[in-house]
């Protein structure tokens, strides 16, 4: 499985491909597939990254989770 800026480097590559209008049917229909599947690799990668700076957000005595100010995430 790719990690994270590979996955994201690949679905890059995969998106240009298919805005290209250059690939047969079936040739779309594997690149979307194989879309899809990178596309969960980074949002898993997200969410564990998400999940470790709510680890880290420190207040007082003990930890408290804050979520990541979804404006920023949606940019």
């Amino acid at each position: 499985m790719p990690d994270f800026e590979a996955a994201l480097a690949e679905l890059e590559k995969i998106v240009e491909k298919m805005e290209s209008g250059e690939q047969s049917l079936e040739e779309s229909l594997k690149s979307f597939q194989r879309g899809i599947e990178l596309t969960r690799v980074c949002q898993k990668g997200l969410k564990e990254a998400e999940q470790r700076v709510e680890k880290l957000v420190k207040e007082g005595d003990g930890f408290k989770t804050e979520p990541l100010n979804t404006d920023e995430q949606e940019s």
